[in-house]
């Protein structure tokens, strides 16, 4: 995976241009200790049987008679699967139907053993009919296995939208719609999926329901906390979440008069009991684990930030919140370690991982990390020595083609020589037109893992 440097730009000093180069090397530790097919190939073996097979998941067997049947969806999935599939390969005879749910444009390269295998390329992060039909192919092969059966399921950030199959009489235009405004209201992640898992025929756990066979879940976690029942909305785990929580939410964003009149029916008679509500519990035979998660990310940047001669820090791993309320921490932070740390230790660098919201005011272009570099940029205004970096773990935020991007103590003025204002952008939500005329954007493309987003302040 690599990670580009800043787009050409005018915020380049030579003590900003190593820190960029020290930031650029630990974005990249980070990225490779979440890498999907390594997190997979650490977890999972399997070893034959003369009655059929035994899978070995993060350490506990697994007997299976009949076949294993292959599901990955998420955004890291056509690594979870690759990873998988040289895993099983001493049982590739007992591998049965396989498919990957990724989203469109991403590449899928699984080699001749995955020559067999479905590839659905779906919507995100608004779902699509390409996701309906991919979640009804998903579904169709898991109400296929047979008792003996065992399905191993990779999932991974992202799969709420890219596998959707509205439940009855929510359609997908309404499911979009609810989508869209939950993403615009600052609500988080496990707002928006106990929201959508409860408009959903397969999510909360209902896929599950519908397995004859046994279930194995290896997940990879973008989700601050790293709860399983949120992850992709958890389609194969038992819900801890309500209708009335799912009403409670609608109406803390203020959102009850605004969703489809289908979604609020929904919802309001789910919360009355007219509806049965997700599974509370499901059958032992169904397991799920972590195996990879924003932590891990987290504590190889710090490894990396020691490495290049840094004293690193990780302050948290559940940095939540607006993200320019995030980037004005940070700043602080970083303006306090420059100014009143001790003069005799190492370099610095402060690392968050988490994930921040945006509550959409304004029509511009960004996303959450860019705001977090912007509303740094502003607190970090004229002071040299500082750089800070936010990025998405995915390589792709909001509504732009940017990971994320730096800030330092030249960048607001580097953007004012092209004529644009930092409060201004931040007030319109349109931080990418000045990153990119500050020259701060990250552009790394589709890293094809997701374990929620990274910041880090290194004080030269």
């Amino acid at each position: 995976m690599t990670v580009p440097g800043a787009e050409p730009g005018n915020a380049t000093s030579a003590t900003t241009a190593r820190l960029k180069e020290a930031a650029r090397g630990i974005m990249r530790a980070a990225l490779a200790a979440a890498d999907p097919r390594a997190a997979v190939l650490r977890s999972l073996a399997v070893q034959p049987g003369p009655d059929g097979g035994t899978l070995v998941s993060r350490g506990v067997e697994r007997p299976f008679g009949g076949r294993l049947v292959v599901a990955a969806v998420g955004k890291a999935a056509p690594a979870m699967a690759a990873g998988a599939l040289e895993a099983l390969a001493p049982l590739s005879d007992r591998i049965g139907p396989g498919i990957v749910v990724m989203p469109r444009g991403h590449p899928c390269r699984l080699g001749p053993a995955g020559a067999g295998f479905e590839i659905h390329e779906s919507g995100h992060p608004v779902p699509d009919n390409s996701g309906v039909a991919a979640a009804n192919r998903v579904m169709a092969l898991v109400e296929a296995m047979r008792g003996d059966d065992l399905l191993l399921f990779l999932l991974s950030g992202g799969g709420s939208s890219l596998m959707p199959l509205p439940a009855h009489p929510v359609s997908l235009a309404d499911k979009a719609a609810v989508t869209s405004l939950l993403l615009a209201s600052g609500a988080d992640i496990t707002e928006i999926n106990t929201v959508r898992k409860h408009l959903s025929a397969i999510k909360g756990g209902r896929l599950a329901v519908r397995c004859r066979g046994s279930i194995e879940t290896l997940a990879i976690s973008d989700v601050v906390g790293d709860q399983l029942a949120f992850i992709a909305s958890g389609p194969t785990v038992a819900d801890p979440t309500t209708f009335a929580d799912a009403l409670s939410v609608l109406e803390r964003h203020r959102l009850l008069d605004r969703v489809p009149p289908a979604v609020r029916s929904a919802i309001e008679d789910g919360a009355a009991g007219r509806l049965p509500d997700t599974p509370k519990t499901l059958p032992d035979r169904h397991r799920a684990g972590l195996i990879a998660s924003n932590r891990i990310a987290v504590d190889a940047a710090a490894d990396e930030a020691r490495r290049r001669g840094f004293a690193p820090r990780v302050l948290t791993t559940s940095l939540t919140g607006e993200a320019r309320e995030a980037g004005t921490r940070i700043a602080a932070a970083a303006r306090e370690a420059r100014l009143h740390g001790r003069g005799d230790g190492p370099p610095a660098c402060l690392i968050w991982g988490g994930e921040t919201t945006v509550t959409i005011r304004g029509s511009g272009k960004g996303g959450r990390n860019q705001e977090v570099a912007l509303a740094a940029a502003v607190g970090l205004e004229g002071l040299d020595g500082v750089l800070v970096a936010s990025f998405a773990t995915d390589g792709k935020e909001g509504n732009t083609d940017a990971a994320g991007a730096f800030a330092s103590g030249a960048t607001i003025a580097a953007g004012a020589r092209s004529g644009l204002d930092a409060r201004a952008a931040l007030a319109a939500n349109d931080s990418y037109a000045f990153l990119a005329a500050a020259g701060e954007l990250i552009v790394t493309g589709p890293t094809g893992t997701n374990v929620n987003d990274i910041s880090l302040a290194l004080i030269g």
